[in-house]
């Protein structure tokens, strides 16, 4: 049967899409803004505007050079939603027209499927930093996944409830999940998680499942002293805190107040007291007073997030080529100045949302061949691909202080 489509969707996507290419909006932000002012729209409603701006979004290079021009207008937007909804195979609505025949449309997408950088709708440069990185076969397959639309995970708060409890209880409110781990679920029928009892009762967070292999990886223990150096809202904090069954202390740093802030509603809901947050105002100064107090030290530092790109598509359009150098020198820095904060004996684990082997392997031989790095050994790493377990892309390195 043919979705039936009102022409205020329509208006809704092309003016979500002008704010986030026109306006540098984010993506989730601007539906987000544009869905809470039409609190009487229903679930259907919601659904069509947030899945095909994102859609719109993940292809919006392929849509344009289809299209023959760089969307600016609401009219251009429009235009672009109408090439997204001929190629999806479906019929526009009565009284809208595109610019070009359906037989162009379709004609143009068959020529452009023979360049990948156009077929998978990327930027030039990110094309190539991701074969150069992976190869062509591993890029390829890599590129093509992280098109696809982002699954929704749950970390269950053991310290509140278990997988299955948890399980049960959103059943009761029409949320169907699969259990993937003693505290991993992912969702398999969508629906407002915000309002169900169980988040309210602080029995779970969404947190992918890529992101949930982090903190395990220290291998924390009860009663420990553990600094989480960039821990901006804070879900792989309140994941070491469950698995430091709420006993010892972490200390949360971020350069942001504002999510410092976030960091501590979460777990307030989550009843963890452990936390203790701190913002990165004079990090020098911080990490002076901080020096060899760690017994565990996470670093999951700022990245080109290109691991991220199914959750957040507007990231490859929003990231420029000369943020990278930038970001892999305050990666380097960070791994130079914050690891003085771990005790000899003690463990680290640099983390990134990132698949590009120069953030993530290169920074840890570089770190590794400095003087401050001459302390440390390579306990393991890895590369976590999305298409591997259909989540976000990580890396994760577990280093031991030997001296």
């Amino acid at each position: 049967m043919a979705t039936r489509v009102h022409a205020v969707w329509i208006e809704a996507v092309a003016h979500i899409l002008q704010e986030i290419f026109q306006e540098n909006r984010y993506a989730d932000k601007a539906v987000a803004y544009q869905l809470k002012q039409h609190r009487n729209w229903g679930s259907r409603d919601r659904a069509f505007i947030a899945e095909n701006v994102y859609e719109c979004v993940r292809y919006a290079r392929l849509l344009q050079e289809i299209a023959e021009k760089q969307a600016q207008t609401l009219e251009d937007w429009k235009q672009i939603w109408a090439i997204h909804w001929i190629l999806q195979g479906n019929i526009l609505p009565e009284g809208f027209a595109t610019n070009s025949t359906e037989a162009a449309i379709l004609q143009r997408k068959k020529d452009f499927d023979a360049i990948r950088s156009l077929r998978e709708s990327i930027p030039e440069w990110i094309d190539r930093e991701g074969e150069q990185s992976l190869g062509t076969p591993l890029w390829e397959e890599t590129l093509a996944f992280l098109n696809k639309p982002a699954e929704v995970w749950l970390r269950a708060n053991l310290l509140k409830t278990t997988a299955a409890e948890l399980q049960a209880s959103l059943a009761k409110e029409h949320i169907a999940t699969e259990i993937v781990h003693q505290n991993c679920l992912r969702v398999t029928k969508r629906k407002n998680l915000f309002q169900t009892k169980a988040f309210q009762q602080g029995w779970f967070e969404v947190q992918d499942y890529g992101s949930q292999q982090i903190a395990p990886l220290l291998g924390v223990s009860a009663g420990a002293r553990v600094i989480d150096a960039c821990a901006g809202g804070g879900g792989k904090t309140l994941h070491l805190a469950d698995l430091m069954h709420n006993k010892g202390t972490i200390i949360a740093l971020d350069v942001s107040e504002k999510k410092l802030q976030a960091l501590r509603k979460r777990a307030t809901r989550a009843a963890i007291d452990i936390v203790e947050t701190r913002p990165l105002g004079n990090s020098a100064k911080t990490i002076k007073r901080l020096h060899q107090s760690a017994d565990y030290l996470l670093l999951d530092v700022p990245c080109s997030g290109l691991g991220v790109l199914r959750r957040n598509p507007d990231t490859k359009w929003k990231l420029q080529e000369s943020a990278l150098p930038e970001l892999m020198t305050l990666q380097q820095q960070i791994l130079q100045q914050y690891s003085k904060m771990l005790k000899v004996g003690g463990k680290m684990v640099y983390a990134t949302c990132s698949i590009l082997a120069k953030e993530n392997e290169q920074q840890i031989n570089n770190f590794l061949d400095s003087e401050q790095g001459k302390n440390f050994s390579l306990v393991e790493q890895t590369t976590l691909l999305p298409q591997s377990h259909n989540c976000d892309g990580f890396y994760k390195a577990l280093l031991v202080r030997s001296s």
